[in-house]
């Protein structure tokens, strides 16, 4: 396909998907943000249900969301020189993940 969009999708409820510059002082930038508005040592009804620790978690990748949708054109991801497509793990622990990729176009 040559002119379209492609939706980049992570499988899960504590993950996320997104575009930034990868770069040391922007991923640290992001994470105080998130430390901010979901802390990891917050209380979260979700530790008292399941009695695990990652409901901060469970919250970041809602704030986040699961995916991030880009438009191509003559099979060139629309996207800027130092932006990239990303998946954030927020979990408290190692997870594998599935990465669902759909693409339209012509």
């Amino acid at each position: 396909m040559a002119n379209g969009i492609v939706t980049v999708c992570v499988v899960g409820s504590t993950a996320g998907v997104t575009t930034i510059e990868f770069e040391p002082g922007a991923l640290h930038d992001l994470n105080g943000l998130f430390e901010q508005l979901a802390p990891r040592d917050g209380e979260y009804r979700h530790h008292q249900r399941w009695g695990d620790d990652n409901g901060s978690s469970h919250v970041r990748a809602a704030l986040l969301g699961p995916s991030v949708t880009i438009p191509f054109t003559d099979g060139d991801l629309l996207l800027g020189p130092w932006q990239q497509i990303t998946v954030v793990e927020f979990d408290t622990r190692p997870r594998s993940r599935e990465i669902v990729m759909q693409i339209v176009g012509e």
